[in-house]
């Protein structure tokens, strides 16, 4: 069950929550859906780019398949089947349409980062839902530490932006940075509320911790806007 600490998790309004970056976004995205849903509320999950097709039941292929999931006290994943890869892409729009009203959240993975900690987004992205009133930027903890290149998706965006080699060794400033650019994580993200979810941070000491939560704080974002999430939360 997830313990998030976000605002938006207990106020009991109705969300559409795009999560973007890397390091775990599907992850984070399911685990506030089946909480969600353990609470009672009807809760819709999608993509605007590729998410591989769920194995436990939760995808619906129609609305009365969503609303059996709803009654079940599941959360429904709804999509485009893509047979040559078992991903779903983005749903029918008359199929969202049918179902944005009836759901009291809606969490759409809007990203994607070949599983990188940590992205810079090309230009055309990420694919925001235009009713989408909050974005939720992941990053992987594991980037600390690691060269740019290997740690980083589009990491020549990444080293242009950062004004450093693909050779640089990724510390807390640099993935503050990609976090708090609006050619970085919050590219494109306007007027709609941000928070970050910093995950895996279970591998970094307390003082590590404490870095970076300083830097995201002292660059203007709110600490309550910050989540550090552990593996297995």
């Amino acid at each position: 069950m997830a313990h998030c600490p976000f605002d938006f998790f207990t106020d009991r309004k109705k969300h559409t929550i795009c999560l973007v970056g890397g390091g775990g976004k599907t992850t984070v995205m399911y685990e506030l859906a089946a909480a969600w849903a353990a609470c009672g509320r009807k809760v819709l999950v999608l993509t605007s780019t590729h998410i591989l097709c769920p194995a436990d039941g939760s995808f619906a292929a129609d609305v009365p398949a969503v609303k059996n999931l709803w009654q079940q006290g599941s959360y429904a994943v709804i999509g485009t089947p893509e047979l040559a890869t078992s991903k779903l892409t983005a749903p029918p729009q008359d199929l969202y349409e049918a179902l944005k009203l009836q759901a009291d959240v809606i969490l759409c993975e809007a990203d994607g980062s070949r599983h990188h900690p940590c992205k810079v987004p090309a230009e055309y992205e990420p694919v925001l839902l235009p009713d989408s009133d909050i974005v939720l930027a992941v990053a992987g903890m594991d980037a600390l530490g690691r060269p740019l290149a290997q740690a980083c998706q589009r990491s020549q965006l990444a080293a242009e932006l950062l004004g450093c080699s693909l050779d640089s060794v990724i510390d807390a400033q640099m993935l503050a940075s990609l976090l708090l650019s609006e050619q970085g994580a919050r590219q494109n993200v306007g007027a709609r509320a941000y928070y970050i979810v910093l995950n895996k941070c279970d591998l970094l000491k307390a003082a590590q911790q404490e870095e970076i939560l300083r830097l995201l704080v002292g660059a203007g974002m709110d600490e309550h806007r910050i989540w550090l999430r552990e593996r297995g939360e």
